[in-house]
């Protein structure tokens, strides 16, 4: 096992969608995408995005893309025509959890 961050065995695309973001997560592989199916939870994720994040983490499964979608519920305060937060949009959540941190297999590297 390696710790690599998620960006290491995954590309990502993001948006904002009202008061709340979706965030894809590709992986590069057909066998990291199995890998993910099994590891990266909604509550990696919500954890991952604790301090913005204060609603509900959907995962939807895309088996043809081999991708993950994740929809994060309140986490734009209000959305970007209501809310204080500078710059507050979905579009920069997909490279904050391409940071993630996680242990993968070796084989999964190569």
């Amino acid at each position: 096992m390696a710790k690599v961050q998620l960006m290491d065995i995954a590309i990502a695309r993001s948006g904002d969608k009202g008061d709340g973001s979706n965030v894809g997560i590709k992986a590069r592989t057909p066998a990291i995408y199995q890998f993910l199916k099994k590891t990266l939870t909604t509550e990696m994720v919500k954890e991952h995005f604790k301090e913005i994040c204060f609603g509900k983490v959907t995962r939807y499964e895309l088996d043809n893309l081999n991708a993950l979608n994740f929809i994060l519920e309140d986490s734009l305060g209000g959305g970007g025509t209501e809310t204080l937060i500078m710059d507050a949009q979905g579009k920069v959540h997909g490279l904050a959890l391409l940071f993630m941190e996680m242990d993968v297999p070796d084989e999964l590297l190569a």
